[in-house]
Parts: C-alpha cells; sequence; structure tokens
C-alpha cells in the first residue's frame, strides 16, 4: 500500500526516526482540503511513546479540523535543522514522514493532559502552562495522527 523509498540506502532507522519525532518541534500536517486540495499547516506536535501516537492541539473549528471530520487520512513530515560536515557548502538534513489516520480525542481531561505534554516541549514554566490550561482548556480540541507507515531519510543537499 506505502512506497518503498527509492533510494534506500538513504533511509532512517526507525528509532531515528521516533527521534526526531520526539525532539522536534514542529512539523506539517497535511491533509485533504476544501474541494479536495491537499491543506498542509505548520504545527506542534507531541509523540507518545506509550501509544505511539502523534497528537496536536487547536481549536474545536476550522479549515483544518473541517477536512480532519470529512477524511481521517493525513501525512506528517518533520525535518531537523541539518548539518555541514567541514568543509561542504552542503546541507545533510533528517526528514521523517508519517502517513495515518486521524482520530479526535474525545476525552476532555485526556486532551488536557496531551496539551500539557505538548507545553513541555517549549517551557518547564507550571504556573504558565497551568494558567494556560486553565483559561483556554475548555476551547481546546486535540486529535491524534495514527501511524500506518513511518519512514525516514538523510538527504545530503549537494
Amino acid at each position: 500500500m506505502f512506497r518503498e523509498m527509492a533510494r534506500i540506502k538513504k533511509q532512517l532507522p526507525k528509532e531515528e526516526c521516533i527521534e526526531l519525532l520526539t525532539k522536534e518541534l514542529r512539523g506539517v500536517l497535511s491533509v485533504l482540503g476544501d474541494d479536495d486540495y491537499p491543506y498542509g499547516m505548520p504545527i506542534n506536535h507531541y509523540y507518545c511513546p506509550e501509544d505511539g501516537k502523534i497528537y496536536f492541539h487547536g481549536g474545536t473549528s476550522g479549515h483544518k479540523i473541517d477536512a480532519i471530520r470529512r477524511h481521517d487520512k493525513a501525512s506528517f513530515c518533520v525535518f531537523d535543522q541539518g548539518y555541514r560536515k567541514e568543509g561542504e557548502w552542503a546541507l545533510s538534513i533528517r526528514s521523517v514522514i508519517v502517513f495515518g489516520r486521524i482520530e479526535i480525542v474525545e476525552d476532555h481531561a485526556r486532551a488536557l493532559e496531551i496539551s500539557r505534554k505538548l507545553s513541555y516541549k517549549f517551557t518547564s514554566d507550571e504556573k504558565y502552562i497551568s494558567d494556560e490550561i486553565e483559561h483556554a482548556g475548555v476551547r481546546v480540541l486535540c486529535f491524534a495522527l495514527v501511524p500506518e507507515h513511518i519512514t525516514g531519510k538523510l538527504v545530503n543537499e549537494s
């Protein structure tokens, strides 16, 4: 169902893919939007090692949510900042693409827990996180990408 990588020698091991999904702060979530146009958006995420799902949060309405409710298939891409080998101009960049299906987190207490874990990627300020959840938590909607296929690769720009 999913294509194999054409340049298999550049493929990252699954552990390295998970590391990128865990470490990187944001990626691009792509869904099937209005009139079946692809709709990709930069978005923060939280990779949960316990269940292997990638969690996101957002408002309860809008283009993204309408698209997800219409069609649950999505892809998510993250990539690192890259590095240069000494004496080279080209960057070497690791990227991961995840294909899967989106599910809405119906349990609001779980959605707030996910929001808290996502916040820890950006700050350890407990007061700030608690205040945000207290004031905006009633309006938050969390959803998860349930991976069906994960692939990563290392590309050198030269």
